[in-house]
């Protein structure tokens, strides 16, 4: 860590902005797994959302993990906002709205990413236990309003608070009631990184549908399956969205660094303070005619930020990020790193999967990236519904991990971790229809047994 804190090189030119995405290029043997995934907290005498400060919230439940793990907080301003593990990549992180994040480390299997994920929330229940402080796996918050949420101390989230009434109508939804499971995945070079991002891109939506799980809002039946994603469909479109210029012919890095300098920006970091650029435009950052810093051009670190504030459905940074899913249980969690990985890590899966979705045009994906959210699996596309594609699709994943053949202590192969999906096919029920089922049924209408039943 002796170079955190050296001063990041000024860009000098284009080929430094595609250099920043490109350099996480690397040989297939040396392809990791990452896993993000974020928790609604709450307290349930009486049941209501966790604050961050006092002696049972969540800037407690940060000492007391602390504690537990050796990691190492790191603050805005006084107040610690999460913790890194410095052995190794990865850490805990709040979301603005309290939500309870884990960035796994890159693993070499899914084993690896089933036990971390174990182990962490091994150790964050032992903690948050004393706090009432208990976890949801679920893509929305099922009872409160944004307002009855309060904000953690987190400056970026506060520029980005005032700027979603702006662009958008269910922003401050996304960031304050939301919660998603990512699968961070690496490419070996442009053209593996652009088959592996149009493949990605294609199936988030079926994605979606097999992992909807977010079909309460405000005490009710929202009328969505994954109201996740239907809130991301509401939230500043500048930053959104498929990527359809990511299907056009001669599609690379450099493209994908054009779009990013059209997006808005939100923030800059000087002296480790967040300044106020909502809304100003990177390229202007460029020639130095930035408002709020006349005459100072960016860093590095100033693109790599900017790039952590675009939102598509598949993001690329140093690795593409997959982000159409809702939170689930754990057993969910580690199965869309399953899904994504028999996908995309096998070459004889991904050209398979190539083949699913080529044909599938610009509006055939804009369409299920609209209608998925509401009817899930049952989206009618082609001769039926997007069930065939999603059955499909995980028939194509679990050949892709038998091929990996990564072997657990058991001798049991990768595609242990797909059994969540594999129940969702067999039965053609997500998670959010079988919440329904309850809802509607033994639940009488409340949510609220939704808090007990889960949380993980």
């Amino acid at each position: 860590m002796a170079g955190a804190d050296l001063p990041s090189p000024p860009i000098e030119s284009r080929a430094d902005l595609i250099e920043a995405m490109e350099r996480g290029s690397k040989p297939a043997e040396q392809w990791r797994i990452g896993t993000e995934h974020e928790k609604h907290v709450f307290h349930t005498d009486p049941l209501r959302p966790v604050a961050y400060e006092g002696e049972n919230g969540i800037r407690a439940l940060l000492a007391g993990i602390e504690q537990e793990t050796g990691w190492h907080p790191f603050y805005d301003g006084d107040n610690p906002i999460g913790l890194r593990n410095f052995e190794v990549a990865g850490g805990i992180s709040l979301e603005p709205g309290g939500q309870f994040e884990l960035s796994g480390s890159p693993m070499a299997d899914l084993h690896a990413t089933a036990a971390e994920l174990a182990e962490h929330m091994r150790v964050s229940k032992k903690v948050a236990a004393p706090l009432d402080i208990h976890f949801l796996g679920l893509g929305v918050t099922p009872l409160w309003s944004v307002d009855e949420i309060r904000s953690m101390p987190k400056s970026r989230y506060a520029i980005m608070t005032g700027y979603m009434d702006k662009v958008g109508t269910l922003g401050k939804s996304m960031m304050y009631r939301s919660a998603t499971v990512q699968t961070n995945l690496d490419f070996s070079g442009e053209a593996d990184m652009v088959k592996k991002l149009r493949v990605s891109l294609a199936l988030q939506p079926v994605a979606t549908a097999l992992f909807a799980n977010s079909p309460f809002a405000d005490g009710r039946d929202t009328g969505y399956l994954s109201f996740r994603s239907h809130i991301w469909l509401n939230t500043d479109a500048d930053r959104t969205g498929l990527l359809p210029f990511a299907f056009e012919e001669g599609f690379g890095f450099e493209r994908y660094a054009d779009y990013a300098l059209d997006v808005p920006m939100y923030f800059i970091v000087r002296d480790k303070k967040y300044i106020n650029v909502a809304g100003e435009s990177f390229r202007d950052f460029l020639r130095g005619e930035l408002p709020q810093l006349p005459g100072e051009k960016p860093t590095i670190k100033d693109w790599e930020d900017h790039l952590s504030t675009l939102f598509p459905e598949v993001r690329i940074k140093q690795f593409l990020e997959m982000r159409g899913a809702d939170m689930g249980d754990e057993a969910h969690v580690v199965a869309l790193s399953a899904f994504w990985t028999g996908l995309l890590y096998d070459p004889i899966a991904l050209e398979a999967a190539w083949e699913l979705i080529r044909d599938w045009t610009e509006e055939d994906r804009d369409y299920l990236r609209r209608e998925v959210p509401r009817l899930g699996l049952a989206t009618p596309f082609g001769r039926s519904s997007i069930f065939d594609a999603a059955a499909q699709a995980v028939g194509i994943a679990a050949a892709g991990l038998v091929r990996r053949n990564r072997l657990d202590a058991e001798g049991r192969d990768e595609t242990i971790h797909l059994a969540p999906l594999e129940e969702t096919v067999r039965t053609g029920k997500s998670p959010a229809e079988r919440w329904l089922e309850k809802f509607r049924g033994e639940w009488q209408g409340d949510v609220t047994p939704i808090f007990r039943e889960a949380e993980i």
